[in-house]
């Protein structure tokens, strides 16, 4: 994982402005941290945190304004969120994932089919090696 590992909140920050396709610190402040009770300037602090991470981009508009977006995909994000998760709180291990997993009573058929699909795909991959 080349990049720095982010949290919860900027992780949600992320999926915000993702899902705005681009948006200026005071759009973000308005509604995001508005939402969250969050300052401007912590708004725009956690923005230029990601900014310096890789994790957003930004370009000057007329006015002087910056425009924020992602640098990549929002799958991508979540993805090396959980797998630092993994690394640094489970410690590597999918053991309690795998409980917690097995102990929720709200599984749907997409989420069922997609974690059999991955189980047949790692058995797969530990015949071939």
């Amino acid at each position: 994982m080349g990049r720095k590992s982010i949290g919860d909140q900027e992780l949600a920050l992320l999926q915000y402005i993702a899902e705005q396709g681009d948006a200026s610190a005071g759009e973000v402040a308005a509604v995001f941290g508005e939402s969250r009770g969050l300052a401007r300037s912590t708004v725009l602090t956690m923005m230029e945190r990601l900014r310096a991470k890789a994790y957003l981009k930004r370009r000057q508009v007329d006015g002087g304004v910056f425009r924020y977006s992602t640098t990549t995909q929002q799958d991508d994000v979540v993805r090396n969120a959980v797998g630092s998760f993994v690394e640094k709180t489970l410690q590597g291990s999918v053991s309690p994932f795998v409980a917690w997993m097995s102990q929720r009573t709200e599984v749907s058929d997409d989420e069922l089919a997609e974690l059999e699909s991955l189980v047949a795909t790692l058995q797969s991959k530990r015949k071939e090696s």
